[in-house]
């Protein structure tokens, strides 16, 4: 499994995207390979605040339901509507079509970078 490195990682398996004011975030291919096949995704509608380690969604699969753990603080300015519509987007591509939100950071938790969190999933 190869990760982007242009990505910062968290220990609950989100990736972020850095694009200046605005992050992209979703989760890492290990994370929905470990979810198996998604089949439903709970997202928080734009102009919510999310707080950085707190749960802010839901990716439900075949095997379990799994909560999305905000990677930043700060306002989600958008959902990507393609995932909740098809949620196998996420599992076809977890760090391109399958994206889940995109926030107006204040502040970045903790993250990891690629080499960390490859070390991190394969201890």
């Amino acid at each position: 499994m190869s990760l982007p490195t242009n990505l910062s990682y968290t220990e609950e398996h989100e990736w972020i995207e850095d694009r200046g004011e605005i992050s992209r975030i979703g989760i890492t291919e290990h994370a929905a390979g470990a979810l198996g096949d998604i089949v439903f995704v709970q997202l928080p509608e734009v102009g919510d605040q999310i707080e950085s380690g707190q749960a802010c969604g839901e990716l439900e699969s075949t095997k379990s339901v799994s909560d999305l753990f905000a990677p930043v603080t700060g306002e989600v300015v958008a959902i990507n509507e393609s995932v909740v519509d098809d949620p196998a987007v996420v599992n076809a591509d977890p760090y391109g079509e399958g994206w889940l939100i995109e926030v107006r950071v204040t502040e970045t938790g903790a993250t990891l970078t690629a080499q960390q969190y490859s070390e991190l999933i394969n201890e």
